[in-house]
């Protein structure tokens, strides 16, 4: 497995020396600077690339390449932003880089309403709370269905949390929401907010799939020219969310996705927290199921409650067994290594990190500190050395 570490680049308050430390040999990286459907010009990518290897790493994966939410939802002539995007992909194989990933999730991606949550001994994680998110969807953005999408107890809480919520918890509030983009563009206020969702009305489950098959239909055959791997990253979290659906969020949508183009082009992130914040999901069984397309993967823990709330463990507590999944992504490797593939080693990286020590204030991302994510680096790597002591 490649010992990877997400970088924002000119963004990242963590520096390239810094990460160094950490024992990471891959950056896992993009061109956060250039707005959504805009082309990849090769100078900048070069430019960064050559940054990444004068520090001594190398870029494993593009995370992401993202896509524009016309094509989400499949909104008029799109034969440009297709073109855009495949020749972007065009531009990241001529420097090498070959794995990107990518998400589907319609408007915003990963959702918290807690960006620093006491955990114990100390140290902060992130968050999601039922009850804040009701609050936020009924009583804040004043999404009428949104009555619909909670149980009876989390509405009732939402609307105590709501009455006596300061204008600060509010703003509070709705910056932890707009916090899971991981881009320069697209923040919202709730005006802006219910104009974007606008958008995606009369957009369902099928619709949202077809416009989805849509997009790997243009990009999966420009992948397989170009030897690609594109790995699309499960919904976080994986549960309809805004009146918006989510459509990678369990087992058979995944499979729906690997089927809906059948080729080693298109594969999955594995990562076990967003799938793991669903309780029906065994996040190792499926780690074995898909092993042959994963291509890229996020290690991190999640700790859930019964009402659909949860936040960030450590990397080896939580609910999903860690060792077991590692074990599957190494049980993987050996067998493409048997089979002679190229990608037979995969890349990972210690995803969501609690924030201590110096951490605490430091005005890192949200969810990408340095001291949490080197704990949990240290941690995956010990139990990946003693798995592959074992393998051999």
């Amino acid at each position: 497995m490649i010992e990877s570490w997400r970088w924002y680049g000119p963004f990242d308050r963590i520096t390239l020396p810094q990460i160094a430390q950490t024992g990471a040999v891959g950056i896992v990286t993009a061109l956060h600077e250039i707005p959504y459907g805009e082309v990849w010009p090769q100078d900048l990518i070069a430019s960064r690339k050559a940054e990444i290897q004068t520090a001594g790493f190398d870029w494993v994966v593009v995370e992401s390449l993202p896509i524009h939410e016309r094509i989400k939802r499949g909104d008029g002539d799109l034969s440009q932003l297709f073109a855009n995007y495949r020749q972007s992909m065009a531009n990241l194989a001529a420097h090498g880089i070959f794995t990107i990933c990518y998400n589907f999730m319609p408007l915003i991606d990963w959702t918290r309403t807690d960006l620093a949550h006491p955990v114990a001994r100390g140290g902060t994680c992130l968050r999601f709370e039922a009850h804040r998110m009701a609050a936020f969807e009924i009583h804040m953005l004043g999404r009428a269905e949104a009555e619909d999408d909670y149980p009876a107890d989390v509405r009732a809480r939402a609307a105590a949390w709501f009455q006596q919520a300061t204008e600060a918890d509010r703003e509070a509030l709705l910056h932890s929401i707009m916090s899971g983009l991981p881009g320069a563009f697209d923040r919202y206020d709730i005006a802006g907010l219910r104009t974007a969702l606008k958008g995606y009305e009369g957009i369902g489950r099928d619709a949202l799939r077809a416009n989805y098959k849509r997009f790997l239909s243009e990009i999966i055959p420009a992948a397989e020219d170009l030897g690609m791997r594109f790995c699309v990253h499960p919904d976080d979290p994986p549960r309809d969310i805004l009146g918006l659906p989510r459509i990678v969020s369990c087992r058979p949508d995944i499979d729906w996705v690997l089927a809906a183009a059948d080729s080693p082009a298109n594969g999955v992130t594995l990562c076990s927290g967003s799938l793991g914040a669903n309780p029906a999901n065994d996040v190792p069984a499926i780690a074995r199921a898909v092993a042959p397309r994963i291509h890229f993967a996020h290690l991190r823990n999640v700790r859930k409650d019964p009402d659909g709330s949860f936040e960030e463990a450590a990397h080896l507590d939580g609910d999903t067994d860690m060792v077991a999944l590692i074990g599957a992504l190494l049980a993987e490797e050996a067998r493409r290594r048997i089979e002679g593939r190229a990608d037979a080693t995969i890349p990972f990286r210690p995803d969501h990190g609690h924030e201590l020590l110096s951490d605490i204030g430091g005005g890192t991302h949200p969810g990408y500190p340095l001291i949490g994510r080197l704990r949990g680096l240290a941690e995956l790597r010990g139990v990946a050395r003693a798995l592959a002591h074992g393998l051999a």
